[in-house]
């Protein structure tokens, strides 16, 4: 039986100071990225859901916080290693949507769940 690790709160901790770098396939060639771990003090801020709001509107807001989350990550990770920047503000809001979707779904660590609920 394989012994299973376990996370010290320390490693826990200094993930938010880690630079984690981490690649994707898109469309034949390689996108390389880096982000980092927020604290909570470092994450966006945003005005709550209303319950008068339709379910497009709640929609475009999870979009919106997903988006601004990675996006703090990336900018982060950025500040801690210039000499790794390959995304910030302006290429990240001028990149096409459905890329934005894929790193921001690596960086979440969803991607296996939305290759799971998305197949065919």
């Amino acid at each position: 039986m394989t012994e299973k690790e376990t996370w010290s709160m320390d490693d826990l901790i200094n993930l938010t100071d880690e630079v984690q770098q981490d690649e994707m396939d898109f469309r034949g060639k390689t996108l390389k990225f880096q982000y980092c771990e927020l604290t909570e003090a470092e994450e966006p801020k945003m005005k709550g859901l209303n319950d008068a709001m339709s379910e497009e509107e709640k929609m475009a807001f999870y979009q919106k916080i997903g988006s601004d989350r990675c996006l703090k990550m990336i900018e982060k990770a950025n500040s801690k290693n210039p000499d790794g920047i390959t995304l910030n503000v302006d290429t990240w809001n001028a990149l096409p949507t459905t890329l934005r979707y894929q790193i921001a779904n690596k960086i979440l660590g969803v991607e296996g769940e939305v290759k799971e609920n998305f197949s065919l």
